[in-house]
C-alpha cells in the first residue's frame, strides 16, 4: 500500500548542509542511516512529572516546558530507510512506524525517550533493536489517504508485549510553519538525539539529523488508542494538541555510551 503513496529514492542529501538551526554541532564522525519520514501526526499530552518519572529510567532528567512533562503518540510512514552506501530496497526500505515517546534532557542535550516503537516490518524491528538498544516491536499496520486524511491502523503482533493497539485518522488544518524558538512546538519537535538504555542500564545517546520541522495544526477522529496503556503510562486525558507534518528527511549515528549506568534519581 505504501507503494501506492510515495515513489522510490528521492533522499534529499542538502540537508547534510542545513545546519544553522541545530542547537549543537553535527557529530564528526559518519552517519549510518537514511529515513524519510511521511505524513507524521505529533498527538501530545502533557502528564504529570511525578507519574511519568517511574517510567523513565532515572539517568535521564525529564524536559518540562513551563514545569509540564509531556508525551506524545506518533504514527507516521517511512521510505528510503537504508544504510548508508546500501541502495533502498523495496522489502525493507519503506514501511509504517508508531512511537510513543517523552522529552528528557542531559549534560544539556535535550532529546527523546521511547516507551515503544512499533514498526510493519520484522526484519527492521530485530535490526533497530540489535543496532540502536531501541524497544521497536513487530505490528500489522496499514496506511492509506483517502479524500485528504491519513487512514492508520496498527496492532502489535505480540500480546507479550502490551495489549498495543492505534486506529484512527487525521489531516492538517493550517498552514506550514517552522515552530519558533521557545514556544511549545519547538519544545515537543525540534530534538536532535534520542536516549535510551540497554539490558545492562548503560545510557546511550543516538544523534539525528534533519531540517526545521514544518508543521500544520491537525485534526484527529480515533477509532481505538491503547498505546499508553501498554506502556503503563497514565492514562491520557483531554483533548491533545496536533500537529502535521508532510515529510521529513533525517541521517541518523550510531549510538554513543554515555558515562556510567543510570543508577540513582537525578533532579528533574
Amino acid at each position: 500500500m505504501l507503494r501506492t503513496l510515495l515513489g522510490g529514492n528521492d533522499f534529499d542529501q542538502g540537508i547534510l548542509t542545513h545546519t544553522g538551526h541545530r542547537p549543537w554541532p553535527m557529530p564528526r564522525g559518519p552517519w549510518i542511516m537514511t529515513q524519510s519520514w511521511h505524513d507524521l501526526l505529533f498527538a501530545h499530552w502533557p502528564v504529570g512529572a511525578d507519574l511519568l518519572r517511574p517510567l523513565v529510567p532515572s539517568v535521564f532528567p525529564l524536559d518540562r516546558f513551563e514545569g509540564e512533562a509531556w508525551v506524545g503518540i506518533i504514527p507516521f510512514h517511512m521510505t528510503n530507510v537504508a544504510l548508508r552506501g546500501v541502495p533502498a530496497l523495496p522489502r525493507i526500505s519503506a514501511f509504517p512506524e508508531l512511537n510513543v515517546r517523552t522529552y528528557v534532557t542531559l549534560d544539556g542535550r535535550p532529546g527523546i525517550y521511547f516507551f515503544s516503537l512499533d514498526a510493519g516490518n520484522e526484519l527492521a524491528v530485530h535490526a533497530a533493536r540489535l543496532l540502536f538498544n531501541l524497544p521497536y516491536h513487530a505490528a500489522t499496520m496499514r496506511v492509506s489517504r483517502e479524500d485528504g486524511w491519513t487512514v492508520y491502523s496498527s496492532k502489535r503482533r505480540s500480546r507479550s508485549a502490551g495489549r498495543a493497539e492505534f486506529a484512527g485518522r487525521y489531516r492538517p488544518t493550517g498552514a506550514v510553519a517552522h515552530p519558533a524558538a521557545g514556544t511549545l512546538e519547538h519544545f515537543l519537535t525540534e530534538r536532535y538525539c534520542l536516549y535510551e538504555v540497554d539490558r545492562r542500564g548503560h545510557p546511550y545517546r543516538l544523534e539525528i539529523h534533519h531540517p526545521p520541522w514544518p508543521l500544520q495544526a491537525a485534526e484527529l477522529e480515533t477509532d481505538r488508542n491503547t498505546m499508553a496503556e501498554s506502556n503503563g503510562l497514565p492514562g491520557l486525558n483531554g483533548t491533545p494538541l496536533l500537529h502535521f507534518s508532510r515529510r521529513q528527511d533525517m541521517v541518523a549515528w550510531l549510538p554513543t555510551r554515555l558515562g556510567a549506568k543510570g543508577l540513582g534519581m537525578p533532579a528533574g
